[in-house]
């Protein structure tokens, strides 16, 4: 039966550092992907093209699949806080939190207008799914969590490839919308671009989310999210430290087991059914492991070290994550796209790279301005002013 915390959920600041580096880590993805356009200029000579290709292959490394799952597994955490804080004051928030999830679609659909990898409209869908769960027991949320992890899309596709080595992977067309939206990208004005991406936009994510593991994956870190929430791990208390100490290692170990099984698993079999089902599951185990060696390794340094004083600048960052993740979808595509400078002709990954790093050093400049005298971002404000509309 669900109770609600007997402690006060304070504000967290190792999560707005988290969600700092998660939203900055994003950011230089979108940049070298060119906002969801892969049209790149051809290198001028062999050795920049070695540099713009192992620009490309660190950044994924490093940062692909890792800030997008920091980010999920703090949306749940924030959705645990707003609830049980409210639940302590004897308010059920959740039909309040349905209209959140309204809202979080609707700056999606602005984000369409710019940028067809918009991640709002579905992360407000996910959010709906597990309205039902937030006052589930303990029990319930690790038995669907687990199941989620498993990845049961994947894991029927390798069933289907085992009895009918022929079978196709799963393919729901994502990529026909996606091209739609690349002609606008590439040829058309602002207004193409929006129409492209209010037509095109939402099927390109969604189809996309479920041909990758990626609308699963995104509920299950929302899960965690809850569950570390309740269990109030990103707090200095009792154990926790130690608790995270074990993740650490654990992660590690995981992460060094599951890289190179990655590499190798999916190509033993000569069913492209089973292939790509395999490369989505074990692509996202990976990317766990690392997120998870990533989460404990800044907690603990935050905590534990001098690095204190160095992390905590990164909050502003953070407390503004819908404001920066809205503002690089129109600046970014300003720069990239044709309507805009059209830098895709002249960019590659390594300068891409640099003008992400350059944006995030101008929005980091403009939270820290903002902050000094505002409690929220922009957009952050206004949606919290909309959220509490008529309270």
């Amino acid at each position: 039966m669900y109770r609600p915390s007997d402690k006060p959920n304070t504000r967290i600041d190792v999560a707005d550092i988290l969600r700092g580096v998660a939203i900055g880590g994003i950011i230089l993805i979108h940049f070298i992907e060119q906002l969801n356009f892969y049209v790149f200029p051809e290198p001028s000579s062999p050795f920049w093209g070695a540099v713009n290709q192992g620009v490309w292959d660190t950044v994924f490394f490093l940062l692909a699949g890792k800030m997008y799952a920091i980010f999920a597994m703090l949306f749940g955490l924030s959705f645990f806080i707003q609830h049980d804080n409210q639940a302590q004051k004897g308010v059920d928030f959740r039909l309040r939190f349905l209209w959140r999830m309204v809202l979080l679609f609707m700056f999606g659909l602005f984000d369409l207008l710019f940028y067809n990898g918009d991640i709002l409209c579905v992360y407000a869908a996910c959010g709906v799914l597990i309205i039902p769960l937030i006052r589930a027991s303990d029990k319930v949320l690790k038995v669907i969590a687990f199941l989620l992890l498993l990845q049961p899309i994947e894991l029927v596709y390798v069933i289907i490839g085992a009895i009918d080595p022929s079978a196709s992977p799963l393919d729901l067309g994502s990529l026909d919308h996606f091209n739609a939206v690349a002609v606008a990208q590439e040829h058309g004005s602002i207004l193409d671009v929006a129409v492209a991406g209010l037509r095109h936009g939402q099927q390109v994510n969604f189809l996309w989310a479920i041909e990758n593991g990626r609308l699963t994956q995104t509920i299950f870190f929302f899960l965690v999210g809850i569950m570390l929430g309740r269990r109030r791990l990103f707090y200095n208390e009792g154990n926790n430290l130690a608790l995270w100490k074990k993740v650490l290692r654990g992660a590690a170990i995981a992460f060094v087991i599951l890289v190179p099984l990655y590499y190798i698993v999916p190509k033993q079999f000569d069913s492209a059914c089973i292939s790509n089902s395999l490369n989505v599951m074990l692509n996202m185990w990976k990317n766990l492991s690392m997120m998870l060696m990533i989460v404990s390794g800044i907690t603990l340094l935050y905590y534990q070290t001098d690095a204190k004083k160095w992390l905590i600048k990164i909050a502003p960052y953070g407390k503004m994550s819908l404001t920066n993740y809205l503002s690089q979808s129109i600046f970014g595509a300003m720069l990239f796209y044709n309507w805009g400078f059209g830098l895709f002709r002249y960019c590659g990954h390594a300068v891409a790279l640099l003008m992400g790093a350059g944006f995030i050093l101008l929005q980091y400049l403009f939270c820290t301005w903002w902050l000094k005298n505002h409690r929220r971002g922009p957009f952050e404000e206004l949606w919290a002013r909309l959220t509490w509309i008529g309270k």
